[in-house]
């Protein structure tokens, strides 16, 4: 019988395809001429690349770790219009945020978001009175043109149904509104997928050790597999750097005198079990600027965020007992304790929110995107947030349409000329995937668990049908990883063969739930390993 350690690569999987290898991958990165190299691979230089590849242009894709490996995966997993935004007056650009939400939960991503309805209590002596939220948020369910419900004030009664957890003392109102939610490194990575249909050559675990010049103009990089150690280097016409909160590190490698053009703002989060089920999330006023979220996520509870300048390594973030006290005490204002005892927490992450450089308070900044030029001819990219990606994407290619001496202009599709709303792959209504996978399991074979097939369903769309397919074909695939999670064993097959995974991590805390959730052990953990080192050579 094939073990799971033995279980071969797809290799030329009729259904799903194949990947080439790293060093075929290296031998092409090393030997063209890129029109764009984008360094960074979290969600502001995916959708660059997937948007430069639509519009005609040769790109390569580099990132240092895995795909969405810092910030992209460590955010709130929300898509949201930005309430808070309304009071500052900034409601343009909620009504901009609602129009990239609406069309990437119901025209480029159905499958992989998901509505969610936000209880947001007002407590007797709270920073904000019952009139002016519910004020607030009808106003910001009109700027998204009701698609989510009018938004209105709710008795504390019938929020608890919903929210049983929900503290009922002192409380005198709740302000209801719509947003929605996603996972975000199953998002980033279908971006990533996008962009490689659209042509795009992507490699993930490549640092680069520094740039390459030509007349003093930045003409490409210098890099290093770090799986293997393997010195490579790719040429390019124009890079864009993207590279988050390492994005003046890679500045000062164009020019050593690089004044610093950012701050950085730490977020952390705590996933907890949860004790009941929850029908809605909860915004809870923490001051006049900051709002605590409890968010009911793939079965889990996700508390946050923090929001403190930030001046370490980026490469250090992490949760420390200051955070976690802060978030649990945060949300104490409106969750009863029995929701909030340590031993529910399974996880715990913090990720590094690029602000645009000055004084103030970091939750009072704008998460506004800034694009400059360095000494060398290099773009460089900060800021931003998950809910705009598309629009930011766009917004790079029309800065690369308007460089002054740059011929890609030439070369290049308009922006405006490529569909508005390109979708991801795997598109499809995840209530009808789930319903095949649960009647026949997708394939000749047998049917699917509820629970797993609901969980393929909402995180690859109808390419779950591939996933069931080897399942079917290798039974020992269709096996569990974990008895308490949903995740099957061909999940971590495809993954090493389709979705760039190299490390356990990748696996366990990108692709599958496995980690968030707690159940990532060491015997689970070795497992993945030998799976991942059977990958075809």
């Amino acid at each position: 019988m094939t073990t799971l350690q033995s279980v071969p690569a797809l290799g030329t999987h009729p259904a799903a395809g194949s990947l080439p290898s790293r060093a075929e991958t290296r031998e092409q990165l090393s030997k063209a001429t890129y029109d764009l190299l984008v360094i960074g691979g979290g969600i502001l230089g995916i959708s660059t690349a997937w948007h430069a590849a639509q519009s005609g242009l040769r790109v390569a894709l580099v990132d240092a770790g895995d795909f969405a490996g810092a910030t992209s995966s460590a955010s709130s997993k929300l898509l949201h219009g930005g309430l808070r935004y309304l009071q500052t007056g900034a409601v343009k650009l909620v009504a901009e945020n609602h129009f990239e939400r609406r069309a990437v939960s119901r025209q480029v991503a159905p499958h992989l978001s998901n509505p969610l309805t936000f209880y947001l209590p007002v407590y007797k002596g709270g920073p904000h009175g019952a009139a002016k939220l519910g004020a607030g948020v009808f106003a910001y369910s009109a700027l998204s043109a009701f698609g989510d419900g009018v938004g209105h004030l709710l008795s504390p009664a019938k929020a608890a149904q919903d929210v049983p957890e929900l503290r009922t003392d002192n409380l005198k109102a709740v302000a209801v509104y719509g947003d929605d939610q996603m996972n975000d490194a199953r998002m980033a990575l279908m971006t990533v997928r996008a962009a490689v249909d659209a042509g795009a050559t992507v490699l993930n675990h490549a640092a680069v050790t520094g740039l390459r010049f030509t007349g003093g103009r930045v003409t490409g990089a210098e890099l290093k597999d770090t799986t293997d150690g393997t010195e490579f280097g790719v040429d390019a016409r124009l890079v864009l750097n993207a590279t988050g909160p390492w994005v003046d590190h890679l500045r000062r490698m164009e020019d050593p005198n690089a004044a610093p053009s950012i701050r950085l703002s730490k977020g952390a989060h705590l996933v907890l079990k949860r004790t009941s089920p929850w029908k809605a999330a909860l915004a809870t006023p923490i001051d006049k600027y900051r709002i605590t979220f409890a968010l009911p996520w793939e079965d889990m509870l996700l508390l946050g965020t923090t929001d403190e300048e930030y001046e370490g390594d980026p490469a250090d973030v992490a949760v420390n007992e200051k955070d976690i006290a802060q978030i649990l005490d945060e949300a104490a204002f409106s969750i009863r304790d029995q929701q909030l005892g340590r031993d529910l927490i399974t996880y715990a992450f913090a990720g590094l929110r690029v602000l645009p450089g000055g004084p103030g308070d970091t939750a009072k900044a704008k998460r506004e995107t800034v694009v400059t030029e360095g000494r060398g001819g290099m773009l460089s990219i900060a800021g931003g947030k998950w809910t705009t990606f598309r629009h930011i994407g766009r917004t790079i290619m029309n800065k690369l349409a308007t460089l002054p001496g740059r011929p890609l202009a030439e070369d290049m599709t308009p922006i405006a000329s490529l569909p508005k709303k390109m979708p991801l792959p795997g598109i499809a209504n995840p209530d009808a995937v789930a319903h095949r996978l649960l009647v026949d399991g997708g394939t000749p074979g047998p049917r699917m668990a509820a629970d797993t097939a609901r969980h393929l369903a909402t995180h690859y769309g109808s390419l779950s049908f591939d996933i069931a397919r080897m399942a079917y074909e290798r039974p020992e695939l269709g096996e569990r990883i974990h008895p308490d999670a949903p995740e099957i064993w061909a999940q971590v097959a495809y993954a090493r063969d389709l979705e760039w995974a190299e490390t356990a991590d990748d696996v366990l805390r990108r692709r599958t739930t496995l980690t968030i959730r707690g159940l990532a052990t060491d015997g689970i953990r070795a497992k993945v390993e030998a799976m991942l080192a059977d990958r075809q050579s």
